[in-house]
């Protein structure tokens, strides 16, 4: 296989249909500089559509997690536009769609059991009791805690701990999760079966994704499309789409085309993080 047919398909770093869906995500020139004058984000074009799983990949600093954050109206662009299904961020009810966020912790209320953590969100929406308590059997049976609901997050391994946080998305039906580096402070045997079961539950409900990593590995497996990102200031660089069909094994992580997919994205990551060593120097 030549370097044309390699199994990694790099794209540029302008806006790409995946297909003919409709776009979920779409980021207009959107940048980021922060009041101390830190250009935390050059303008980015993006659209992910729907159904998409994509990955965030690059350097430390090269603004991943703004871009997310920035999805998810976190935080304001300071110039451009975000939009989700065509409308302002802000307005993504009028859509009819909803969005969840998984943070890099699981962030649990540690005093109080598994249920009442994952039903948070329906609680501060006024979600009545009933059906609060019918979506969050749901939510755990879907990440396998159904038989934890009473436990108290102490009790908890860190890999459990983070399906409640994962299960505290799903409460709220999204149709968009954003994960900002779930799975990263978890031994590599969690993180590949969490990684698993991930992929399960994008499937199942037809799920879009945006996912943020260091693990190449991890990119390769998941995703659908990788975005590889340069830091000071963050851009996107280089966008490859991981061209292998769903469901993923782990006999996959160990065959050529996985191999060819990280050779590609560690090429791209090593002028990435050379890209931001020549603009720090």
């Amino acid at each position: 296989m030549n370097d044309n047919e390699s199994a990694a398909y790099a794209l540029p770093p302008q806006p790409v249909e995946a297909s003919t869906a409709m776009p979920a995500v779409e980021v207009l020139s959107a940048e980021k500089t922060y009041p101390n004058g830190t250009q935390a984000l050059l303008p980015v074009d993006l659209t992910i559509a729907e159904g998409e799983f994509v990955t965030l990949l690059g350097p430390s600093g090269c603004g991943k997690s703004t871009l997310l954050k920035m999805v998810a109206g976190m935080l304001e662009p300071t110039d451009g536009r975000l939009l989700l299904w065509r409308k302002p961020v802000q307005q993504i009810d009028e859509s009819g769609k909803r969005m969840a966020f998984v943070f890099q912790s699981p962030t649990l209320m540690p005093w109080a059991s598994v249920r009442t953590n994952v039903r948070l969100p329906l609680d501060l929406a006024g979600v009545p009791r009933k059906e609060a308590d019918a979506r969050v059997a749901e939510a755990l049976e879907l990440v396998g805690l159904d038989k934890f609901a009473s436990a108290l997050p102490r009790a908890l391994s860190g890999g459990m701990q983070m399906r409640v946080s994962i299960a505290r998305g799903l409460v709220t039906q999204p149709d968009l999760l954003l994960m900002d580096e779930p799975f990263g402070a978890l031994d590599e045997i969690t993180r590949h079966k969490l990684d698993s079961e991930l992929l399960d539950l994008w499937r199942k409900k037809k799920l879009t994704v945006i996912f943020v990593t260091h693990s190449i590995h991890e990119a390769v497996f998941l995703s659908s499309r990788v975005i590889m990102m340069a830091a000071r200031p963050g851009r996107v660089v280089e966008q490859f789409r991981i061209d292998e069909p769903y469901p993923r094994s782990a006999d996959f992580m160990v065959s050529p085309q996985f191999s060819r997919y990280a050779k590609k994205l560690q090429d791209s990551l090593l002028r990435a993080s050379s890209a931001h060593d020549e603009v720090a120097a």
